[in-house]
């Protein structure tokens, strides 16, 4: 394991605080789930945009009927080309 030294505000510091204290945990351990899974998230979404940004180099886009269906499952119309 290795240590790291953040510095917080003081409103977050005391969320934490209180956070550690309600749930019995540790400021460490909450601090180390927080920033895995923020880690983990900011992968994902980096892989994603890389892997978009390449279909978009192969010339990959959405259809016209494709982005209407899309939006269209929100009740969102978009007028076509």
């Amino acid at each position: 394991m290795s240590t790291v030294t953040a510095r917080l505000s003081e409103e977050t510091a005391l969320k934490l605080s209180q956070l550690a204290q309600t749930t019995n945990r540790s400021k460490s351990f909450i601090v180390a789930q927080a920033l895995e899974h923020f880690l983990e998230e900011q992968a994902w979404q980096v892989a994603q945009i890389q892997e978009s940004l390449a279909q978009a180099d192969e010339g990959k886009f959405a259809s016209s009927i494709e982005v209407q269906g899309a939006f269209g499952k929100w009740g969102l119309t978009v007028e076509s080309d």
